[in-house]
């Protein structure tokens, strides 16, 4: 997070912020984004939240299965999650957030 809010102020490009750690995920946000970027790119399976999910819940996962576990456990989401016009973003590339963000 610390680098994209880097970014963005470096370039003066202004943004809201949402702690959905803290707040929660907004109403059928999860669903959009998954719609959009697939769910498997919004779960931070790398993370310690997701490993701390027990594999049995992990296993054979559904769309439907993932978006309840993301949204139960928001930690387990990658950040950050940038919607800028049409454009979706997760997680923090330089590359990609110069090429449509710029």
């Amino acid at each position: 997070m610390k680098k994209a809010f880097a970014w963005l102020d470096a370039r003066r490009i202004a943004y809201d912020f949402h702690d959905y750690k803290k707040a929660g995920v907004p109403p059928g946000k999860l669903k959009d984004w998954a719609a959009r970027a697939g769910w498997e790119k919004l779960a931070n399976t790398r993370g310690p939240t997701w490993r701390k999910i027990p594999d049995s819940d992990r296993a054979n996962l559904s769309e439907a299965r993932a978006l309840a576990l993301l949204e139960k456990n928001t930690s387990a989401i990658k950040r950050p999650v940038v919607e800028a016009g049409g454009a979706l973003l997760v997680g923090f590339d330089p590359e990609e957030f110069t090429s449509k963000l710029s």
